[in-house]
């Protein structure tokens, strides 16, 4: 096992363009961090950096406390696990997991009780005789798992390696990757843009955009603690709701006024957000879909702020139902938030030119229609608050 430290790493192509810019991070020994981010936002090159497969620009690398800046790829005691499996074809399962000891010369008794280890471990016994073309998705991957196992590293890299699978297979596979690094106890660096399954393995998550780590913590204080917009609107899944409001002083407290709702604020969460300063501002505000909880099959709510909705669509997810509404309140339109999305600024400006669009949480079986009137309930203790002119979260 080996720590890692990145130390203000960072790559420049020769055509000027920077993929990674200052990246500091420090992962400790057996822990698994995920590196999230969109398409391009320099993930895959930070990690082939650290694989040895791209050259550092500038900044330091170390493995075990050792510098590799110029150490080769074969001399770095990683393994990596590619998207694609890499599997060579013409090979056997056996002999797709044994070929890096094989070609390091280990002894045949070495190879033969490192293959039949690895192969219980992963549940391969059966298909050793098999080609890549004889298996499923899930057995591929399990080989290309294998063969990064065997050679026992200190170091696993995953680059997006589930992302060839269906996505009952990938909620299968991620599970058993997490059991099998905890188990294995090897410091593991994984790359996706899902944020699910970032948020489902990581004992830690890295936030990327643009080349720039936005935030690295725990799965849970990422969701609940996004420190800017592009965070808040890219963790969580149907995202959170944002939309332009101002704070208002009222008889017993401050209240934020979304459109026509005012939602009261909490003065514990006014004083933590520093929103005394804010009286009269306007801010951006932010809400998760399942802190908008719309009444269940008995009419009533759970408590908490009201705010009245028209449903405009209806998504019934089987153990949860969402119901899609406008709110009458600007939209909150930056760079970060379409990069977060994944739609340019004139297709959010498109979709929010009457407003802007929220979703709420029902019970599973609420007799929710198009057209239905309702009343959503604000768990105003989960409100989150944002500059609109810097984007970070405010009180942070």
């Amino acid at each position: 096992m080996a720590d890692i430290v990145l130390d203000k790493l960072a790559k420049k192509f020769p055509n000027g363009f920077e993929a990674v810019k200052d990246l500091s991070l420090e992962i400790a020994e057996a822990e698994l961090l995920v590196l999230v981010g969109p398409s391009g936002c320099g993930k895959t090159t930070a990690l082939r950096m650290i694989a040895g497969l791209e050259d550092i620009s500038s900044g330091d690398l170390y493995i075990g406390g050792q510098r590799m800046n110029d150490v080769l790829e074969r001399d770095r005691d990683i393994a990596m696990v590619f998207q694609n499996y890499a599997l060579y074809p013409h090979m056997t399962v056996a002999q797709n997991i044994a070929f890096s000891l094989k070609l390091s010369k280990r002894p045949k008794h070495e190879i033969r009780e490192r293959l039949q280890e690895t192969a219980r471990l992963l549940g391969l016994e059966d298909l050793l005789d098999r080609r890549p073309k004889q298996l499923s998705g899930g057995q591929r991957q399990r080989v290309a798992m294998g063969r990064a196992i065997v050679r026992k590293p200190r170091v696993f890299l995953m680059d997006e390696p589930l992302s060839n699978l269906d996505a009952q297979l990938r909620v299968h596979m991620r599970g058993e990757i997490e059991a099998l690094q905890k188990r294995l106890g090897v410091t593991t660096v994984y790359v996706t843009h899902d944020q699910i399954e970032a948020m489902t393995m990581g004992d830690r998550v890295a936030v990327m955009r643009s080349g720039e780590l936005q935030q690295i913590d725990t799965p849970t204080n990422v969701y609940d603690h996004p420190v800017n917009l592009f965070v808040a609107g890219f963790i969580g899944s149907p995202p959170m709701n944002l939309a332009r409001g101002t704070i208002e002083g009222a008889e017993d407290g401050l209240v934020v006024r979304v459109g026509s709702s005012a939602i009261p604020v909490p003065a514990e969460l006014a004083r933590e957000r520093r929103l005394e300063g804010w009286v009269g501002r306007e801010l951006i505000v932010g809400i998760r879909p399942e802190d908008l909880e719309g009444p269940g099959e008995d009419g009533r709510h759970a408590g908490g702020a009201l705010i009245r909705a028209t449903i405009d669509r209806v998504e019934a997810l089987g153990a949860s139902l969402l119901g899609f509404f406008t709110v009458d309140a600007p939209p909150a339109t930056s760079e970060a938030i379409a990069e977060a999305t994944g739609g340019g600024l004139d297709e959010v400006a498109l979709i929010t030119r009457e407003g802007t669009p929220f979703c709420a949480t029902f019970e599973p079986r609420v007799a929710l229609r198009v057209g239905d009137e309702v009343e959503v309930a604000v768990d105003v203790r989960r409100l989150h608050f944002f500059d609109p002119e810097t984007e970070n979260a405010l009180g942070g």
